[in-house]
């Protein structure tokens, strides 16, 4: 699932058999919230997709949550994929 304002990009990883979230990072927790917004974006989905690594998790469905396929999101998108993470 993600969520971007206009400043930062959320990510999470949810079960949604059980609703719980196992796996989040957003660009605050990299220290990039507000600066150069894609690359941030970027940096999010490769450190989700490592974090989603460690627990064992290998596919994913991708939760755009209705923004385009563009910008912030294609990017956070193709960090998770550099990891190896399937949608």
């Amino acid at each position: 699932s993600i969520f971007k304002s206009n400043k930062g990009v959320y990510a999470q990883i949810i079960d949604d058999t059980s609703g719980n979230t196992m796996v989040s990072c957003s660009s605050v927790e990299i220290k990039k919230f507000g600066k150069n917004n894609n690359e941030s974006s970027k940096e999010v989905g490769v450190k989700l997709a490592a974090k989603a690594k460690k627990k064992g998790i290998k596919e994913v469905l991708f939760d755009r949550g209705g923004y385009l396929y563009h910008g912030r999101i294609k990017e956070l998108a193709m960090g998770i994929r550099s990891k190896g993470i399937k949608f």
